[in-house]
């Protein structure tokens, strides 16, 4: 892995770690009032919760766990995001079309773009940092795997979130309900996770 000296090192991990403090202490009561605690299930608020813990804690293994967790689907989110912005909203997915929803407070969208935009570098420092656990796989396979139906079981249709329910929203899914769940904790483990497995093996070498 490419060396920092180490006076920049520290600087940035004290950066990242203030950041993503502030980012928890802020977005936490705001989100428990706004949309109750069963918000935090969506796995970007486990990875900022995760992140914010790994800086703290200097964990090797937690911090990769949250790479994984985050790395495809928040660069997903910004692209899609980006591409709202230049096209006036039509965004490339629907991850992020919330984002050019009037309706929905500027304040809260503010918040929002703030912890999404930083889960990405903040996930990848962590791996500079403290490096690439290749035993996160499992671990974070395991965490989705109770995840997933958890969401199922204590969230409403209506807030799809996880993707538990179908895809987009409204929810919507060729498949049956009890199906759809099975497929999202089998498949999406092997399609987002095993990617980034070897994308930050490759990183963690650098």
């Amino acid at each position: 892995m490419g060396a920092l000296d180490p006076g920049t090192v520290e600087f940035l991990t004290i950066a990242f770690r203030a950041l993503f403090t502030v980012l928890v202490a802020v977005i936490v009561p705001v989100y428990l009032v706004k949309y109750g605690p069963a918000n935090f299930l969506w796995f970007s608020d486990i990875g900022l919760l995760g992140i914010a813990a790994a800086l703290w804690l200097e964990s090797r293994v937690l911090g990769s766990m949250m790479a994984l967790c985050v790395l495809l689907p928040e660069t997903l989110w910004l692209v899609s995001f980006l591409t709202g912005v230049v096209t006036g909203g039509r965004a490339a997915t629907s991850l992020a079309t919330y984002m050019f929803d009037p309706k929905i407070p500027l304040y809260m969208r503010a918040l929002s773009a703030a912890f999404h935009v930083a889960l990405v570098p903040g996930a990848l420092w962590v791996v500079y940092r403290y490096g690439y656990d290749g035993r996160a796989l499992g671990a974070q396979w395991l965490l989705a795997l109770i995840v997933f139906p958890v969401t199922r079981w204590l969230t409403p249709r209506e807030k799809n979130i996880n993707w538990v329910y179908g895809f987009g929203h409204p929810p919507r899914s060729p498949l049956g309900s009890a199906a759809h769940l099975a497929l999202m904790m089998l498949v999406y483990p092997a399609l987002v996770y095993v990617p980034a497995h070897w994308l930050l093996l490759r990183f963690a070498e650098q």
